[in-house]
């Protein structure tokens, strides 16, 4: 069953935030994933969300890949350049068959 990954994110440096794409998507494709969206400004027709806030949404075959493709070692870099990138939620859920 599919999983998705899904990351609401604010820009912090916009430089370490492309090279955090860079690599980051490189490292998605290995483990199978492909990106339904990618750094998308949402409308918000209900709730709050915070002015800047993009949304991520990254579709793995499966639960065990996408927490397979999070603790790899080819992501570590793209997770370390994160610090200084963007902050972030990180969403993992289940999709429905």
């Amino acid at each position: 069953m599919s999983a998705y990954v899904i990351a609401e994110t604010e820009v912090l440096n916009e430089a370490q935030m492309q090279r955090y794409r860079e690599l980051a998507g490189a490292t998605v494709v290995l483990y199978g994933g492909r990106y339904i969206v990618r750094g998308a400004a949402p409308g918000v027709p209900e709730g709050d969300w915070p002015g800047g806030g993009v949304v991520t949404v990254v579709e793995f075959p499966s639960m065990e890949r996408a927490h397979e493709w999070y603790s790899s070692a080819e992501y570590a870099e793209a997770l370390a350049i994160r610090q200084t990138a963007l902050t972030r939620r990180l969403l993992f859920v289940e999709g429905v068959a």
